[in-house]
């Protein structure tokens, strides 16, 4: 987009405003912000619904890791 610039802006609000005319753009911009934030939304609990997955595939690792330090305490002395 950074291509774009300021006057290529400016001709694509002309263009909008020739298409939809000045009653729609408010209505669309509204729209596209709805849409925004859903999505935003969603993917904030698609990423908090992942999260305790994660950690209950870490917690049997670490009761795994513990257990040999276990089993060798218990050894008995030679």
């Amino acid at each position: 987009m950074s291509q774009i610039g300021v006057p290529g802006i400016i001709l694509l609000v002309i263009l909008a405003l020739l298409l939809f005319g000045p009653n729609k753009l408010p209505e669309l911009g509204r729209a596209v912000g709805r849409t925004f934030r859903e999505f935003k939304d969603g993917a904030r609990e698609i990423i908090a619904d992942d999260a305790p997955a994660k950690k209950k595939e870490e917690a049997p690792q670490q009761a795994v890791a513990a257990e040999p330090a276990k089993v060798e305490d218990k050894r008995l002395p030679e």
